[in-house]
C-alpha cells in the first residue's frame, strides 16, 4: 500500500478522486509536458489514466504513486517504481511550475529516496531527464546522481538515465510519527 510521506514542507498522499482535476491541468501542462518528454494527449487519456491509479495500481499494490502538496494545495506528482527504462526503479516527479526555483524538487527527491531505502529496501534510484533540461539535471548532479548513459528516442531525443545509491540521502530528522504529530 503506497504511503504517505512528509517531508520538511510537502506531503504525499495517495491519490483521491478529487485530485483528477489537479492531476489533468499538471499533465497538460505545457512546460510540464516539455520536460517530461511528454507529447500532448487527449484530456480524456489523461483522465482514463488517473483513474487506472485509482483502480488498478492502488488495488494491486502495482507501485508507489502520489500526489504532492505543499502548504495543502496539489502542486505535483511522484512514483517510484519499476520500468522497463531501466534495471532497476525509477523515480519519476513532476511539479507545477509555479512551484520551480523553491527548492522542493530536491525535498522531493530526497523524500522519495528516502522511502526507497527504508519503506522498500533498494540500494539505488534511477532518474530519466532530458538533456535539454539543464535546470533538473544541474538539480541531479548537486544531488549526487550519475550519469549511466543517453537514451535516444525514435524521433531522436536524448533522455540521460541517472543513477544514485540510496545511501546518498540526508538523514531523516525524527520518525514519521514524531513529525506528523
Amino acid at each position: 500500500m503506497t504511503p504517505v510521506l512528509h517531508t520538511e514542507r510537502l506531503e504525499l498522499t495517495p491519490y483521491r478522486p478529487e485530485d483528477e482535476d489537479a492531476f489533468v491541468a499538471l499533465l497538460r501542462h505545457e512546460e510540464v509536458r516539455r520536460w517530461m518528454g511528454q507529447d500532448e494527449v487527449p484530456e480524456q487519456d489523461i483522465r482514463t489514466l488517473f483513474r487506472a491509479i485509482l483502480t488498478e495500481v492502488y488495488p494491486r499494490e502495482l507501485f508507489d504513486v502520489w500526489g504532492v502538496r505543499y502548504q495543502g494545495t496539489y502542486i505535483g506528482h511522484a512514483e517510484v517504481k519499476k520500468t522497463g527504462n531501466v534495471d532497476g526503479h525509477e523515480l519519476i516527479t513532476a511539479l507545477h511550475p509555479e512551484y520551480w526555483r523553491l527548492g522542493l524538487g530536491t525535498e522531493l527527491v530526497h523524500g522519495l529516496l528516502r522511502h526507497a531505502a527504508e519503506g522498500l529496501g533498494l540500494k539505488e534510484a534511477y532518474g530519466m531527464v532530458g538533456a535539454e533540461n539543464t535546470p533538473s539535471l544541474e538539480m541531479c548532479r548537486r544531488l549526487g546522481f550519475t550519469h549511466v548513459r543517453d537514451v535516444v528516442g525514435d524521433d531522436g531525443t536524448v533522455t540521460k538515465m541517472m543513477v544514485i545509491p540510496t545511501s546518498a540521502v540526508p538523514a531523516r530528522r525524527g520518525t514519521e510519527r514524531e513529525r506528523s504529530s
